[in-house]
């Protein structure tokens, strides 16, 4: 019996701790995709204000 009540905890806390790693995973892997489309938009942004400066140049 002692057995299976460890058993059962081990599985309860496993399953508490990859919870627990999956959220940081997907709160970081959504980190990472929010800078890459904030990059892109920057880089559009740039090139498109640099086009502009560009143009009033001439």
């Amino acid at each position: 019996m002692k057995s299976t009540a460890g058993t059962i905890i081990a599985v309860v806390v496993a399953v508490i701790i990859a919870a627990i790693v999956v959220n940081v995973v997907f709160s970081v892997m959504w980190f990472v995709a929010k800078l890459v489309v904030i990059a892109i938009v920057a880089a559009i942004v740039f090139g498109i204000m640099r086009s502009m400066a560009n143009r009033s140049d001439e």
